[in-house]
């Protein structure tokens, strides 16, 4: 039996209080918890069976891991992890691996047509698993560089939200770790010892717009220790009437008004993973020209 550390009881606290702030776990829910094999997934699982043995709230906690059919993946890991603390799990194996090498040019990113990709097929196994809520392990960090990627080159002041349902009302996703910072989050797992497996396709592209946004946190950490804090509570503190936003505040008559967003923003569907280069070729407007990528995805 693990002992409770102070890293735990803090993660813990801050799930917590996500859960309960964004009423991410209902009575009877069954969740589907998405295991990369990577630090973020397996802390989240880790601390949604402590706060399944402790709330007041039944819900059921079901494992899935896609298998992307990279190169050298041990199979094995997660089954054995996954039987060791008596998880019930669901193994789904798609070879989206040899298609995003396929269609992206070497030196460009993969992680937007990964992850349209590796969305949907989580998406169907949930629905395919009755289950009526999906957990993904990002985490503040992430949120923050969403938030940051948005602002500098979409031009849009959106994050991502600790809660999200689709247009369809079949899939809703939540994030329990919104207010896990990834520094505790990769101490945790240190101590923990997971049994981590890389990821030698997305991780590992130096260019990546989102490593590079996280790097300059960090520089700026050096001279403001707190901005990670500090950006995070300005999410949750919007001011419209300092804003340009006239759909959001009315200027004329300075009054706030309830902001109508078209259909799809915000959703699931449309949802930031990550911020391609606009140039290629691959993307036009956002959505990916390739039929066998959108016969994967709807």
């Amino acid at each position: 039996m693990f002992v409770e550390t102070k890293a735990k009881t803090k993660l813990l606290k801050k799930m917590g209080r996500a859960i309960a702030d964004f009423k991410m776990i209902e009575e009877g829910d069954k969740i589907m918890v998405c295991l990369s094999g990577g630090k973020d997934s397996y802390t989240m699982l880790d601390l949604l069976l402590d706060v399944q043995r402790r709330s007041p709230v039944n819900f059921e906690i079901f494992a899935v891991n896609l298998d992307q059919k990279q190169p050298d993946f041990p199979e094995e890991v997660l089954p054995n992890y996954l039987e060791s603390i008596g998880v019930n799990y669901r193994i789904v194996e798609e070879d989206t691996y040899s298609i995003v090498k396929e269609h992206i040019p070497e030196g460009k990113t993969f992680c937007s047509l990964c992850s349209r990709l590796r969305r949907g097929i989580l998406y169907s196994t949930a629905i395919e698993e009755n289950c009526t809520k999906v957990a993904l392990g990002h985490h503040a960090d992430d949120i923050i560089a969403t938030f940051l990627l948005n602002l500098f080159y979409v031009g849009q002041l959106k994050a991502m939200p600790p809660i999200l349902r689709s247009d369809a009302g079949s899939n809703t996703v939540i994030r329990p770790l919104a207010y896990c910072q990834e520094s505790e989050i990769a101490a945790y797992a240190e101590e923990r010892k997971f049994p981590i497996i890389p990821c030698n396709l997305c991780g590992s592209q130096p260019n990546m717009k989102r490593a590079r946004v996280k790097n300059l946190v960090s520089e700026l950490e050096k001279e403001v220790p707190f901005i990670r804090s500090s950006i995070m509570t300005a999410l949750t503190n919007v001011t419209g009437s300092h804003l340009l936003d006239t759909k959001l505040y009315d200027f004329e008559n300075f009054e706030p008004l309830i902001k109508q967003i078209p259909r799809g923003h915000g959703s699931i569907e449309k949802e930031l993973d990550a911020v391609f280069d606009h140039s290629e070729e691959h993307f036009t407007g956002g959505r990916i020209q390739l039929p066998v990528v959108e016969s994967l995805i709807n």
